[in-house]
């Protein structure tokens, strides 16, 4: 998984970034300052919060063609973490899941809007069970600068989406537990030499 790479191109960040616009870079991204997580209703009592702990991927920016720019990511399907082994191993079964026939989710850009200085929607086609839908995220440039240390380029984002995961077949407790998937994932990326 760690050889697949991610690629976020956001054009919409060049005019809030405090230096020069660059061409196309290429970030890789940094595992321990990334995280993937989701909220579903239960039974309207609470969120369960879980996050996926494997992905993989760089992220590209080419901040003077917003059209070009473009995002793809992969995720460990296996990896899924609700801090409760026995629900965790419900999710990977083929209630949910079904991470033996289906072991990767998978997202690719078709588009890239600018909303704000700093903000933007991507649009692409989000792949789990064998199903692809589309799926929108909106997407903040938090901050564009070398780092105070190491001075290598560092980009971070944070992305807000919704996925109905029955648009996807996996239709399992609908009733008690929600269809709708809150997507909260932050990202940093160090720039590739």
């Amino acid at each position: 998984m760690k050889s697949m790479k991610l690629h976020l191109a956001s054009a919409f960040a060049a005019s809030c970034l405090a230096m020069p616009a660059l061409a196309a870079d290429t970030f890789k991204i940094d595992d321990t300052h990334t995280s993937i997580v989701f909220f579903v209703d239960h039974l309207g009592y609470s969120n369960t919060i879980g996050r996926f702990n494997d992905f993989a991927g760089s992220f590209d920016f080419d901040p003077e063609n917003v059209e070009n720019s473009k995002i793809q990511f992969v995720i460990d399907a296996s990896s899924v973490d609700t801090n409760h082994e026995p629900r965790d191993n419900h999710l990977r079964s083929p209630d949910f899941l079904n991470v033996d026939e289906f072991p990767e989710i998978t997202f690719t850009s078709t588009s890239v809007e600018k909303t704000g200085d700093n903000t933007g929607k991507v649009t692409g086609d989000m792949t789990m069970l064998g199903t692809t839908q589309p799926v929108t995220f909106d997407i903040t440039l938090n901050q564009m600068a070398p780092n105070p240390r190491s001075g290598v380029l560092i980009a971070g984002f944070s992305a807000r989406g919704e996925v109905d995961r029955s648009d996807f077949g996996m239709t399992f407790g609908q009733g008690g537990i929600g269809d709708t998937l809150d997507l909260f994932i932050e990202v940093e990326g160090t720039k590739e030499e």
